[in-house]
């Protein structure tokens, strides 16, 4: 068995020994592994891989040209500009905060970056401390408090609103814009001067930045999906506001694409850790991957890799169009408090995972505690202490260290996993780039949209029905949507929904809820 893969960069090391795998277990596949590379070579050659949507797949092979494009130096500048005051919002005062508003791709790759550079308390700092780099917000649901709780700490005077939207008609953040739109009015600003868009050229939300002259404009490529897109002008606006080096965070991802296109899979790390995931999970995926990292910052990972591997490889269908219910199901959190958590089903319960270790070597401060040992140096044996207890028990484990987090090595990470993901998706067969079940949920949704805004209809053409939910759906003519119709009716009472002056009210009546406006 191999027993890790090393590399000086970043000090990059993937370590299986106690992955409880031999050599036999993933050399049977090794065919398999040669055809998978093949398909791999044929994405960076611009081969259609997402037929489905008869897509190319480029977040590979555009990283690396991205640091010599013209709309990268255009979002450098433009962050450099509003650093030293030259942009201002519509008063005439400097920015100091970004909300950035999007969902999916556009909020967790971001997010991860954000929180992994610049820790919890960026926020926090003065602007100084900052050197002028902005305070980031991140809206990312149709939730109201979470646009209202951001509300509540930014001075719209001095705030910037970067709204992601590949498609330009993603709903949550068309709500999200729509409400900020409606917030700067009521400020009496000018939210044209305020905002700006990253999104595809001619999308609904192209055409609408363009026809209210919104500050700037930024392209993003089709062909790059929202899962992969952290390379890309998507990850790069979020962290230009910021002050963190993308050209650095490029730099870690190059250097893993350029390791991982090693047609040898005993040599290359992301085919490796791919071939462990199919030997581990019988290429079904019936273990589930719990990502561990043993650093604060990357508690956002296993949330990034949860939609990176999960809307990749949970698939019906293979490309042949059999039925094969795919998946990697993946949680996580961060170890060491995660010892004092789910750790004791790993270590005690149910034999169904393997479990991923992150470590980061160097500490970003030294606390001495006596006895020659250090804050980190506990975190190290922590982790050493809870793999041996695992592997002890035939729990899989596979650990993966660097020397220090930074955004050289945050890119090696994300590289490593994007081409793990592909790669194993081809093995078992199926289109890692496109989401139907993801379409499937926004299609249903829109009905019921269209369900709520017709029961409000009936509630002002009908001001004196009152009931049971069931009334209200055969009144709709809808008496199989009662549960549907229920739950819209408890969202609009909770909320004292209006009705030309009347208000939605409930009553629990015989052990259910009734409805009438009052």
């Amino acid at each position: 068995m191999p027993a890790r893969i090393l590399k000086e960069t970043c000090g990059f090391t993937l370590d299986l020994r106690q992955s409880g795998l031999s050599l036999d277990d993933l050399k049977s596949r090794e065919a398999a592994y040669a055809r998978a590379h093949e398909e791999m070579k044929q994405i960076e050659a611009g081969a259609i891989k997402n037929p489905d949507e008869g897509r190319r797949v480029t977040h590979f092979t555009d990283r690396q040209t991205y640091p010599g494009t013209a709309l990268f130096a255009r979002i450098e500048t433009f962050f450099r500009e509003i650093r030293e005051g030259k942009i201002r919002g519509s008063t005439g005062q400097p920015f100091d905060a970004v909300i950035i508003n999007g969902i999916g791709g556009s909020a967790l790759g971001p997010q991860l970056v954000q929180f992994a550079m610049r820790g919890p308390y960026w926020n926090e700092r003065s602007r100084e401390e900052r050197q002028g780099n902005l305070r980031v917000y991140f809206v990312d649901n149709t939730d109201a408090a979470g646009l209202f709780d951001v509300l509540q700490v930014v001075d719209l005077k001095e705030t910037l609103c970067v709204h992601i939207s590949k498609s330009g008609g993603t709903r949550e953040t068309r709500n999200n814009m729509m409400a900020l739109e409606a917030a700067y009015a009521a400020a009496g600003l000018d939210a044209a001067a305020h905002f700006c868009a990253v999104t595809m050229e001619g999308s609904k939300l192209w055409k609408h930045a363009q026809r209210h002259h919104w500050l700037e404009l930024w392209p993003m490529a089709e062909s790059i999906g929202g899962r992969t897109s952290e390379t890309a002008v998507v990850g790069h606006v979020p962290a230009a506001a910021a002050g963190i080096d993308f050209r650095g965070l490029l730099a870690g991802a190059c250097e893993m694409d350029a390791w991982t296109r090693e047609a040898n899979w005993l040599e290359n790390p992301a085919y490796l850790l791919a071939a462990a995931w199919y030997a581990l999970g019988n290429g079904k995926g019936e273990r589930n991957m719990v990502i561990v990292p043993y650093a604060d910052r990357l508690i956002l990972l296993s949330r990034y890799l949860q939609q990176l591997v999960m809307e990749s490889l949970g698939k019906e269908f293979d490309r042949q169009g059999n039925v094969v219910h795919q998946g990697l199901t993946v949680y996580g959190n961060k170890g060491g408090t995660d010892a004092h958590a789910f750790i004791q089903q790993l270590n005690d319960g149910r034999n169904d995972f393997f479990v991923t270790f992150i470590e980061i070597l160097k500490d970003r401060a030294n606390f001495e505690l006596g006895e020659d040992m250090t804050m980190g140096l506990y975190l190290h044996n922590f982790l050493q202490g809870l793999s041996n207890a695992l592997a002890a028990k035939n729990r899989p484990v596979i650990t993966i260290r660097l020397d220090e987090l930074n955004e050289q090595s945050l890119g090696m990470i994300i590289a490593l996993y994007e081409r793990s993901v592909a790669f194993y998706a081809e093995l078992i067969d199926i289109n890692a780039f496109h989401q139907p079940g993801v379409e499937a949920y926004k299609k249903i949704s829109t009905q019921i949209n269209t369900l709520a805004q017709q029961l409000q209809q009936l509630l002002r053409q009908q001001p004196t029905l009152k009931g049971e939910a069931a009334v209200f759906a055969k009144a709709l003519n809808q008496p199989g949507q009662t549960a549907e119709v229920e739950g819209i009716l408890l969202k609009l009472a909770a909320i004292s929904r209006d009705f030309d002056g009347r208000v939605l009210q409930r009553k629990l009546e015989g052990g259910t809820w009734v409805f009438e406006l009052v």
